[in-house]
Parts: C-alpha cells; structure tokens; sequence
C-alpha cells in the first residue's frame, strides 16, 4: 500500500481551470467565482449529480481506497478532505449505483459506512488554496490531496470505486490477520 508522507500534510491548490469546472456545478457559477475571488481560503457548498457525485469515505479507509487507486489502479479525479471524511469525486450517477454494487458484492464487514451524494445532495468543498495563517490542524481539515487542475477531470465511475473499496477492505481484513470479510457492507445513500 502506498505511504502517504508527512509532506502530504501541505494542501494541493486548484486551477483556474480546475475552479471553473467545480464553480460549473452550481446554477450560480458567475457567484462562486465572485466568492472565491473575495475568500480563496474558504471552503463552499456545490450541489452533486450534473457535473460529479462525491463519495466520502471515513479518513483511513478513503485513503486506502485512494492508495489502491494510485498503486493498483487508474488513479483518481479529484479527491479531497472534509471533516474527518475522505471526498472521492466520481461520475455522475455513481452515488445511486455504487451502494447497490457493495451490496451484490457482499463486502464490508471490516468497511466503514461510505456516503453517496447525488442528486439533490450537497457538499461542502476544500477551499481553493489553504489558509497559510490557519492553525496546522485547520489546515488538514479541509484541504485537496488531489486537486481538480483541468476543466474536466476523469472521474472514476461506480466500477472503479467498487474495485478500491473491495481491495481496501481487503487489506484492512489482511492486515488484521483474518483472510476472509464478513457480509454486511454498511453503506448510506446520502
């Protein structure tokens, strides 16, 4: 599995390129570029389903699930933090899909509750560049660890994060010593 180093701990800076397509997913996106011009340091609530879903996944196992991206995989969109909770940008569509393919899969005793957001769901970004005179903490809060550089981004689709969750559960199960995980993937559509 991947390390993530300490020097991790710096946040990645969005684009111009890579603002106006997360500022695209609002109705209003002349207003988010209004704000982000005012406050770049602060995080903001862009609507899910048009442009991307989010799948957030608590802190260790969305890292590992990154780390198997990037080790094994394609790689990832844009990936950021929020709150405690790792924020995968996908597809649209991949909020609605993706529990349903945990489900049939049948994977999850040793996987933590993933959260989809589609549809009619918001959430809160990572600023576009970290405050530099925010505490340490603060700034591991909400920060990108891959930050959207492009107008439009690969966004991994429910068949890529089913494989990284799978092979994150995996080795959450290896490295407790157990070969096998237990049914019962506890997921929440929102």
């Amino acid at each position: 599995m991947t390390t993530w180093p300490r020097e991790t701990q710096t946040a990645a800076h969005v684009t111009s390129a890579g603002a106006a397509w997360l500022a695209s997913a609002s109705r209003f996106p002349r207003s988010v570029h209004a704000l982000w011009a005012e406050r770049p340091t602060a995080p903001i609530v862009l609507p899910c389903g048009t442009v991307f879903d989010i799948i957030s996944a608590p802190a260790l196992f969305g890292r590992r699930m990154v780390s198997r991206l990037w080790a094994d995989g394609p790689g990832t969109g844009p990936v950021g933090t929020q709150r405690g909770r790792v924020l995968m940008f996908a597809a649209p569509g991949t909020a609605q899909r993706l529990p349903a393919l945990l489900r049939w899969e049948e994977w999850g005793g040793e996987a933590p509750a993933l959260l989809c957001h589609g549809t009619g769901d918001a959430v809160t970004v990572p600023p576009l560049r970290p405050d530099e005179t925010a505490e340490p903490d603060a700034l591991a809060a909400s920060r990108w660890l891959v930050a959207p550089d492009v107008r439009h981004p690969w966004l991994p689709g429910a068949d890529v994060l089913l494989w990284a969750c799978v092979r994150a559960a995996r080795s959450m199960s290896t490295a407790a010593g157990r070969t096998a995980v237990t049914r019962g993937f506890a997921l929440s559509p929102r």
